[in-house]
């Protein structure tokens, strides 16, 4: 099945998940999964949040994500992913000066 990203329009999210600014996103949904192209401005962030029934990989495209993870904090640049399995919390941030691009996938199981 192709997702074609390029042909979906842009929702823009103020405060999502209770964070900072807007989250830009073209989203397909099913029961099944979240497939997500994302892009997070300078300054704006994603809140925290919990994986209680479902898990997410995030592939970074471009741009430097901060990530809390758990109790911890990590850095995932472009070309690397961040996962946060089922029962796990995390938030990211742009602290950088450019957008981070990203493709996010959220599988329920």
């Amino acid at each position: 099945m192709k997702i074609n990203f390029k042909e979906m329009e842009a929702a823009t999210i103020p405060h999502f998940k209770g964070g900072e600014g807007d989250f830009i996103a073209k989203m397909h949904t099913d029961d099944l999964n979240k497939i997500i192209n994302g892009r997070l401005q300078p300054g704006c962030t994603i809140g925290l949040h919990t994986h209680e029934t479902n898990s997410e990989i995030i592939f970074i495209v471009s741009g430097t994500a901060d990530f809390i993870y758990d109790d911890g904090t990590e850095t995932v640049e472009a070309g690397n992913c961040h996962y946060c399995p089922k029962g796990h919390s995390h938030s990211m941030i742009n602290n950088g000066t450019e957008d981070i691009v990203f493709y996010a996938v959220v599988p329920e199981h």
